[in-house]
């Protein structure tokens, strides 16, 4: 699994401790030894326990245990412990303890949309979108994937999106569609995938050659007829559905034979509630 680089974690330390600790410097423990332990107080799909684990290591502690990211645990069980001493304890304790709040937080979001979805549709792909906040995507993609999903776009060089906003510069959609063949052609290995908002929209690029038709916000009874007539119209096009898709709904978007769930709201949720414990060694 993705994990994040030295100089990220060192960013994060610099950032919370840029002239030391000034608490434990006047009390005058910092060379006391003791022991750090971090626990599930919920369910929780672990994350960023790689991170945290370096990051503690970074400011002088030693990790006597650490179970991986991507594992599902229950309510009360310790996953880190490190020993040291306690300026390097209260060092590197609220950082790791907010990467690993942040990161199994959308972990568990992602695990029990994975969860919900695959439950009705066994192969359907649970896939995340750029809608990260800025400066934090590299936790976020390992996040996503800790909990079973993987990125729809980890940017623009990668991949062929269209969006109604670039047709529109080409006169519409269907003046865009008969430029498929052109685009294939220079772009071999990258498949095409054409955003459609109705129903209309998507029988046009089911019949055009487009690799994946993406359905966004279209719901309900629209969305069941929708699939059927792109499947009766072109049995090799991959279908995707994008908007307002979450951990309530996401079965009922699995059920309507989709192959991909594209979504942003596994970024925005509580974080998972991370007990912490520092005791003297």
């Amino acid at each position: 699994m993705y994990c994040l680089p030295d100089y990220d974690i060192e960013r994060f330390i610099e950032e919370d401790l840029p002239y030391g600790d000034l608490t434990t410097h006047l009390l005058g423990i910092g060379q006391q030894s003791g022991e750090i332990s971090f626990s599930t107080r919920h369910e929780t799909m672990l994350c960023c326990t790689e991170e945290a684990a370096r990051l503690l290591e970074k400011c002088g502690c030693s990790i006597t245990q650490q179970t991986p990211s991507g594992t599902l645990l229950g309510a009360g069980e310790t996953f880190l412990k490190a020993i040291g001493s306690a300026q390097a304890l209260h060092a590197g304790w609220k950082v790791a303890v907010n990467l690993l709040e942040y990161g199994s937080g959308i972990a568990t979001r992602t695990a029990g949309i994975v969860k919900a979805a695959r439950d009705i549709n066994p192969c359907i792909a649970v896939l995340t979108t750029r809608k990260t906040f800025p400066g934090t995507k590299k936790l976020a993609i390992k996040a996503i994937t800790a909990g079973g999903g993987l990125p729809h776009r980890l940017g623009l060089s990668e991949t062929v999106l269209v969006f109604k906003q670039h047709t529109a510069f080409l006169g519409g959609l269907e003046p865009f569609l008969s430029l498929l063949a052109d685009i294939r052609l220079k772009a071999r290995e990258t498949k095409i995938i054409v955003e459609a908002e109705n129903h209309e929209e998507a029988l046009l690029i089911a019949a055009s050659g487009a690799d994946i038709v993406q359905l966004d916000k279209i719901k309900g009874t629209e969305l069941n007829a929708t699939v059927k007539a792109i499947r009766a119209a072109n049995p090799d096009i991959q279908i995707s559905a994008a908007g307002g898709i979450n951990e309530m709904n996401a079965a009922e978007f699995a059920a309507t034979g989709i192959d991909i769930i594209v979504l942003s709201s596994v970024y925005f949720g509580k974080p998972s509630d991370i007990g912490v414990s520092i005791i003297p060694a």
